[in-house]
């Protein structure tokens, strides 16, 4: 392989890794705003005070991810955009409420502070269900028919709830007490709801694109993609073995639960990746026909260098100082 034909797939790599991360972690802040409803008040300042320290540098992965689609791969970024403006738009919308919310909500005089937790919600509701509303449509290759439609539709609502089974892991994880208790019983709900999405997401994806099939159980592909369900399934039973013994979350096993549905998300994405590959835009652009000239990606490839190491040291540096339970948030 030629550093010509090298350097798209890098970018690739570093735009998959970035969107990968930013479902992470931004997607467990977001499964805690959906989970604010059900708390008492107290509750909802520390869960808010769980994601306080973290979830504005979360969104950095979303602008690094977007970012690179743009400069290395402008075609695509162009078509991409142009395909889904509307729930990109419905996307952001939904994350200015929440960061909005997130400040007036402490700041706000107290008869206000049920409006504001409302409306992070309502920004958390809304952001989730755009992205899974632009992932169906990306998997279906922006098509307009209603098989594509009711897909997209799918995943709209499967999303918001592995964010919300992310976002009681992250709690049962951060906080003690009563709240902990809650986030136990929140992840328990959710389990089932997440693998049913799942398995009905990954049978529906052949029917919407095609040659997945072929990929998928052809020989010896089938043997090589087996420990992907295998290890899906070993996931979600782990998390079903702890949520279901509370002495293992009293004895600091919490952290299973959070870590088997990120693990979960990779394989999923890792699915995604070999599904579609080496398309960028499924049925209609590679990622060599995406990406601009060698000599563009060599100058944006030390950027990218310098850049991405840099924001890996502060993510793990952040989380770092900021670990340990959350108490309730309050300014000064």
């Amino acid at each position: 392989m030629t550093w010509a034909e090298f350097l798209p797939l890098f970018f690739l790599a570093v735009m998959g890794l970035s969107l990968l991360a930013y479902v992470v972690l931004d997607g467990y802040d977001l499964g805690v705003g959906l989970l604010l409803p059900t708390a008492s008040n107290a509750e909802k300042d520390t869960m808010i005070a769980s994601i306080g320290p973290f979830w504005d540098a979360n969104e950095t992965w979303l602008v690094l991810g977007v970012g690179v689609l743009l400069i290395a791969f402008p075609m695509a970024h162009g078509l991409v955009l142009q395909a889904l403006y509307i729930p990109v738009a419905i996307m952001l919308i939904g994350l200015i409420l929440r960061g909005v919310a997130f400040d007036f909500r402490v700041k706000a005089p107290l008869r206000y502070k049920s409006f504001w937790n409302r409306a992070f919600f309502s920004g958390s509701l809304i952001a989730s269900t755009s992205q899974g509303w632009m992932l169906g449509s990306y998997i279906t290759g922006f098509s307009n028919s209603p098989l594509s439609w009711a897909f997209s539709l799918g995943i709209a609502i499967a999303l918001p709830a592995g964010y919300m089974l992310l976002g009681a892991g992250w709690l049962i994880m951060k906080t003690e007490g009563n709240l902990q208790h809650k986030a136990v019983n929140w992840a328990r709900r959710m389990l089932w709801p997440m693998a049913f999405s799942l398995v009905a997401i990954s049978a529906a994806t052949p029917l919407v694109k095609e040659g997945v099939i072929a990929k998928w159980f052809g020989v010896p592909q089938v043997f090589a993609l087996m420990p992907v369900p295998l290890m899906c399934a070993i996931a979600f039973f782990a998390m079903r073995w702890v949520l279901t013994r509370p002495t293992l979350i009293s004895t600091g096993y919490g952290w299973v639960v959070f870590a088997n549905t990120v693990l979960i998300f990779v394989l999923a994405s890792f699915g995604l990746a070999y599904s579609i590959f080496p398309d960028i835009v499924i049925g209609k652009m590679t990622v060599w026909e995406a990406a601009i000239s060698t000599a563009s990606l060599n100058v944006i490839f030390y950027g990218v260098a310098i850049t991405l190491p840099v924001i890996i040291a502060y993510t793990i540096f952040m989380y770092r100082v900021f670990w340990g339970k959350a108490s309730e948030l309050k300014y000064n």
